[in-house]
């Protein structure tokens, strides 16, 4: 109690107590200039067959979607409808165009096309082989996944290249887009190396995320930070959550 309450307190009159100083959470918000880019995982490709391997895109395998891949772009377009977006960017592989075209005719953004951000080169196991390696336990498979390095494979990229190219696109897609907001549609690969790179995790820490789910990376200069992981409630439920 200071001189003035206790002077009031002889007189007689209520004392009217302060107001308690409080310090309350508060819901997170990207740092003003800050990037947000929404990283989104193709839907399903079709198939690997061996009688019939994948057409290639620059020597990228570049299979269509499956059905049920067209129907998680359908959600993934129902999901960010309503969000506010600056731009959508996909890759020069077409799973990614085709799976943010749902959302390109809701919002009727033109896409733009990042090459740096397509799927990691897998060297002699393009056009759908890798897939039939994995499912089959090849010993450099196992390789693979023990030491977290595409670069096993042969002719695969090399995993520093690798990091560098996501690097530089990322950089220059969050300085284009400062302080606003953007839809990346890319591959697992590229998620899984994006998020590895932020967080100073182990290489394959982030694989995979799901087909046609939402990561969050906020990016300001230098500076990351994850504020989702492989969001797939669009998919998973009938109501999904909104993203604001």
């Amino acid at each position: 109690m200071d001189d003035r309450d206790e002077t009031a307190d002889r007189r007689g009159e209520a004392v009217e107590p302060e107001e308690p100083v409080e310090y309350r959470q508060t819901r997170y918000k990207a740092p003003d200039g800050a990037a947000e880019l929404l990283l989104i995982r193709h839907g399903a490709s079709e198939p690997a067959r061996p009688d019939r391997p994948f057409p290639l895109v620059d020597g990228h395998s570049d299979p269509e979607l499956a059905p049920e891949g067209r129907e998680q772009a359908e959600r993934v377009g129902e999901r960010l409808a309503e969000v506010k977006l600056d731009a959508i960017y996909v890759t020069p592989l077409r799973r990614t165009s085709q799976t943010a075209a749902p959302l390109v005719r809701r919002l009727g953004l033109e896409p733009r096309v990042e090459p740096g951000l397509r799927e990691v080169h897998l060297g002699e196991w393009e056009g759908g082989l890798f897939r039939k390696r994995v499912a089959d336990g090849d010993p450099v498979a196992q390789r693979l996944f023990a030491e977290e390095r595409w670069d096993v494979i042969p002719g695969a990229e090399p995993a520093e290249a690798f990091a560098e190219r996501v690097e530089a696109s990322l950089t220059r897609l969050a300085a284009a887009h400062a302080g606003g907001r953007i839809a990346v549609f890319t591959h697992g690969g590229v998620i899984a190396q994006a998020l590895a790179a932020a967080t100073g995790s182990r290489p394959f820490a982030f694989l995979a995320p799901d087909n046609g789910s939402i990561s969050c990376l906020v990016r300001l200069g230098d500076l990351s930070s994850i504020r989702g992981f492989n969001d797939v409630s669009h998919l998973d439920w009938s109501v999904a959550a909104p993203l604001t």
